[in-house]
């Protein structure tokens, strides 16, 4: 399938791997309404692309994402204005788990999906990357849920997925002072996965980690993120019982006879779409 035009996302597949990126560049990348609808259209057209293995959530300019764009807030009053203020609010209350749902089609996505983040990650850029499978940031990268800051409570994922990665009271802290984490400490905090020394070792580590992946049997990185996903939000007994009816479907297929004889013959294995 080719990559959809979309208006502030960019997008690109090579060798098996799909490039997402921000781009509002103009904006510091801050997030409207549009991008939200248009990160939920990415995500979907990457889990119906047999030749997009892996997907790299990156940015265009000096900044990954600036948080949620302020013109955003009387966007939404448009759209929820009614003369029946208890209509407004139920409105409102779907807008807001629409775009809830623009995010958790990150963890929906069936390939796994990478970010990349240098400079200012803020926010709904937060929101963002904590639904992303793997977190890689460079030097220059800082994080903060702001939220707290413009008198808010973050809707969109942060306070449900933050302390997943971080533990519950790194989070709180996170969430209730809304102060800055620079590249390093995130990696300390497991916020990230790594941190690289610049933006280009970042773009650079980020590939080889996407290209690594596509090199691996596609329908078991399918069936490695459902299973990680299913495994976080029930308890291990029904997650046993869920991977061993998983494989007694799929365990024996093209790409595990292929693993097989690559390793018999010492070669690489090459894997369909």
């Amino acid at each position: 399938m080719t990559p959809p035009a979309l208006e502030t996302l960019a997008i690109s597949l090579e060798q098996g791997v799909a490039r997402i990126a921000l781009n509002r560049p103009d904006k510091t990348n801050a997030i409207n309404l549009r991008m939200w609808d248009e990160l939920r259209e990415a995500m979907r057209w990457l889990g119906r692309t047999d030749a997009a293995r892996v997907g790299i959530l990156q940015a265009r300019g000096r900044h990954f994402c600036a948080g949620l764009d302020l013109g955003t807030f009387a966007e939404l009053r448009q759209r929820t204005a009614d003369a029946c203020d208890g209509r407004a609010r139920e409105r409102l209350r779907d807008h807001i788990l629409d775009i809830q749902d623009t995010v958790t089609a990150i963890e929906r996505c069936p390939k796994p999906v990478i970010a990349a983040v240098h400079a200012a990650c803020v926010g709904g850029g937060i929101d963002i990357i904590a639904a992303c499978d793997l977190r890689y940031a460079s030097a220059s990268a800082w994080f903060c849920v702001k939220e707290i800051d413009v008198g808010l409570v973050a809707d969109v994922g942060t306070l449900q997925r933050l302390p997943r990665l971080v533990g519950e009271g790194l989070a709180r802290e996170l969430a209730f002072t809304g102060r800055r984490v620079d590249g390093p400490e995130a990696q300390a905090m497991r916020l990230v996965n790594r941190c690289f020394e610049s933006d280009e070792a970042l773009a650079d580590g980020v590939t080889a980690v996407a290209r690594t992946l596509a090199a691996k049997s596609p329908l078991a990185l399918r069936g490695t993120k459902h299973m990680l996903n299913h495994a976080r939000d029930h308890r291990t007994a029904d997650g046993l019982d869920h991977v061993a009816t998983w494989n007694a479907a799929m365990l024996y297929s093209q790409d595990l006879d292929e693993a097989l004889a690559a390793a018999r013959e010492r070669r690489t294995p090459v894997f369909r779409d």
